[in-house]
This record gives C-alpha cells, structure tokens and sequence, in this order.
C-alpha cells in the first residue's frame, strides 16, 4: 500500500468542502479558484473541479452568472445560494468536529 493513494483520498475527501468554503467569500471564477486550491496543495485539475461544481449546482448549493470579460469570452462566476450556505455550516460543524476527534486521538499518550 502506497501512502500517496490514502493522502490523495483524504485530500479528495475535503474537496468539496474547500470549495464551499472559497465560494462563500463571494462570487468567483473556476481558474480563481484552482489557483487557490493549488496554492493550498490541494492539487486539483479542471477534469476534478468542473464536474464537482456542476454536481454542487445540481444538487442546488450553487448558482452562477456569466460576466462579460475585457479579455476574452465572458467568465462564469459562481455563488453559493441559501441552500448551500446552510449546507456548508454544517460541514463547518462536521469539520470541527472531526479535527476535535483527531486531535483527541493523536494527542493520547501511548499506555503501557
């Protein structure tokens, strides 16, 4: 078993939540949001991003809005709508909870 393969399921595994949590400082651009998920080593494609936004649009967490660009054709922004915004507190609930519960298990002292 290679380690590569478990980093890269927790990785995958806390995608969608990132996303959210990006989107919901106010609209933004799909390239915007692969620089800052590259910048924070989450190491995601367009192949990944892509289909995980129109999932999340799909299920009603987001909407979109094209923007006409100076420099090109116009730009597809997103934003969460009320159903995410509720959607993604919980996942801030979920998260913390889950860093609570590992800490709590990494911090244990080893008995003896």
């Amino acid at each position: 078993m290679k380690v590569e393969n478990t980093q890269v399921q927790m990785r995958k595994g806390i995608l969608e939540y990132c996303i959210l949590e990006i989107i919901s400082r106010g609209e933004v651009y799909a390239s915007d949001m692969l620089e800052e998920l590259t910048a924070a080593k989450m190491i995601v494609v367009e192949g990944t991003l892509y289909p995980l936004l129109t999932r999340l649009k799909n299920a009603g967490l987001l909407d979109y809005s094209w923007v006409e660009s100076t420099s090109g054709p116009p730009r597809k922004y997103y934003k969460l709508t009320a159903i995410g915004t509720e959607f993604l507190e919980q996942l801030r609930l979920t998260w913390q909870e889950l860093v609570d519960s590992t800490t709590f298990i990494t911090n244990r002292k080893k008995s003896n």
